[in-house]
């Protein structure tokens, strides 16, 4: 493939890929191939596109309005989604689902995602954004799931906002054999974590990677003790 031959648009695909995520370890071909599929472009506020493929966190300013949360640095996302270790037959809860390109992502690597988001104007940005792309399997909700949502069991749970620390409450609400994602800590320290529910009582934690996210809404209110 001549990559110079390609669309303006395609060729800044082609690099954010090769330049950025493949680099910061991110080889799991179905992932990539997520980021090929979904026009990230089209998830990006209309007067930051010719940024949606910069190694950017972008802001979320919605019809004038400042959301104060952000859309997460496109390796970011490529690595969260590749750390959840997703089969196709998985059900995933996220936590956060901003301009909703995370869980047009992971809907490409799984089967069916329900993504909850606490601010009502960007889940109707979301919403629109999933729905003219066509992605039917991503059930969007609104609340505060910051501490569990519901009484489901999941196959993966990612929050896209980092926390203290991961509440019990969310860690129960994996099936045996799921996977939760987090990144965790205060700034100026956070470690991507992946939580793994081993058995009905027991969890296995691995560190992941260094990052730094902002925090996830809603976390500073917890009535949880950590």
């Amino acid at each position: 493939m001549n990559i110079n031959e390609l669309p303006d648009t395609e060729r800044a695909r082609f690099n954010m890929v090769e330049q950025q995520v493949r680099p910061w370890s991110v080889r799991d071909e179905k992932v990539l191939q997520a980021l090929f599929d979904v026009p990230r472009e089209r998830f990006v506020p209309p007067h930051l596109q010719a940024l949606a493929f910069s190694d950017l966190e972008l802001p979320l300013v919605i019809d004038g309005v400042d959301t104060r949360e952000t859309m997460l640095s496109p390796k970011v996302e490529a690595k969260l989604a590749q750390e959840l270790l997703l089969e196709p037959t998985d059900c995933v809860l996220e936590i956060g689902t901003g301009s909703g390109y995370q869980a047009a992502l992971l809907s490409r690597l799984a089967q069916q995602i329900t993504s909850i988001e606490l601010e009502s104007r960007l889940a109707a940005f979301a919403q629109t954004n999933l729905q003219r792309n066509h992605i039917d399997n991503v059930k969007l909700e609104t609340g505060d799931a910051h501490a569990g949502w519901g009484t489901a069991e999941f196959d993966a749970i990612l929050i896209t906002g980092s926390v203290p620390s991961v509440p019990d409450a969310l860690k129960y609400q994996l099936a045996i054999g799921g996977r939760l994602v987090a990144v965790v800590g205060r700034s100026p320290v956070m470690t991507a974590c992946r939580i793994t529910r081993t058995s009905a009582a027991g969890f296995e934690t691995i560190g992941l990677f260094d990052t730094f996210i902002k925090p996830l809404r809603g976390t500073a209110k917890s009535r949880f003790k950590f």
